[in-house]
């Protein structure tokens, strides 16, 4: 069954893993943080998963592990501080009521999400203790960071202007038509000299003004092109044969391009339309672009306040 989502977006500091069962065996000391102690124990649990997590990693990617398990747990352990000195609080309600959103939003009944808590390991209970944990921590963001971030309209213009292609709008669109013939690759000089000369001909006749519509149904050994009158359809450059994209690119509407080789054989095009792809509007994507800036400032003030959280306390680790 599906993983639950727990809330929409939390950092990797969030991560919760915390002992439910009766009393906590006493373990060696790995830090203290300002008089508060983390067990060996406690990185024993973080370190199995960052484990796991660094499993998706390139080698190159991975660093000491045991140090990044002590180093999350010391960040944690700053925040619940900080959340106690700030006097944040969730009420039971406000649990309720995320429970409830979280149903909704993975369209579960009550007995649907305890059953796939239980394949997660969890009972219902332990779910709301950490359901209430990390909306503490998310109102703590909301109020330590979020709170002072704005994001202005010249600075999502600016944004959307540099990333244009991501929004459509810079790529072109192409109407063509072809006459094809066809090159026998095992065939002869003599047989590939008659296909030639045949293409040349019908070419003079394209460029001469006759209908190439017709021509296409008359002369084109592509069974589509024959019945349809060599219609290609609209298409970007990149969908087509390099031979054929490239020369597309390059010629104006109306225009019968020359002889273009393909690894199938020749071909005669004719343009009908070029036209820009028309993108999405900045009104469009505005909320998009607002809520992508608002993340990423999010995120390097977050880091910065967990910094400055740390440079002010009082941290001994005991055995990294």
């Amino acid at each position: 069954m599906a993983k639950i989502i727990i809330a929409c977006c939390m950092l990797a500091l969030f991560a919760i893993a915390p002992a439910f069962a009766g009393t906590k065996q006493i373990s060696g000391i790995s830090a203290i943080v300002n008089d508060e102690v983390i067990t060996n124990t406690d990185v024993d649990k973080e370190y199995a998963q960052v484990q796991k997590e660094a499993e998706k990693l390139p080698t190159s990617d991975k660093t000491d592990l045991r140090t990044l398990a002590i180093n999350r747990l010391i960040d944690r352990k700053l925040v619940e501080q900080k959340i106690r000195e700030l006097d944040i609080k969730v009420s039971d309600e406000d649990v309720r009521l995320a429970i409830e959103d979280v149903k909704k939003q993975n369209n579960l009944t009550q007995q649907a999400l305890e059953q796939a808590l239980a394949s997660q390991g969890l009972s219902f209970p332990q779910y709301k203790v950490q359901l209430k944990e990390q909306l503490e921590r998310m109102r703590l963001m909301s109020q330590e960071v979020r709170s002072k971030i704005q994001v202005g309209e010249r600075e999502m213009r600016e944004y959307y202007e540099t990333h244009r292609a991501d929004y459509g709008g810079s790529s072109e669109t192409f109407h063509a038509r072809h006459i094809f013939f066809k090159l026998d690759p095992k065939g002869s000089a003599g047989d590939t000299a008659k296909v030639e000369k045949l293409a040349n001909e019908v070419l003079v006749k394209a460029r001469g003004g006759e209908d190439f519509v017709e021509l296409a149904k008359k002369y084109s050994q592509d069974p589509a092109a024959a019945k349809n009158g060599g219609d290609l359809g609209t298409f970007k450059r990149s969908d087509m044969l390099a031979e054929i994209g490239n020369t597309v690119a390059a010629m104006k509407p109306g225009e019968v391009s020359s002889l273009v080789a393909s690894p199938a054989g020749l071909h005669i095009i004719k343009l009908e339309e070029k036209s820009q792809e028309k993108g999405r509007s900045f009104e469009e994507v505005k909320d998009s672009i607002e809520e992508q800036l608002y993340k990423k400032k999010s995120d390097e003030r977050f880091n910065q306040w967990v910094k400055d959280l740390r440079s002010a306390a009082s941290i001994d680790i005991k055995h990294p």
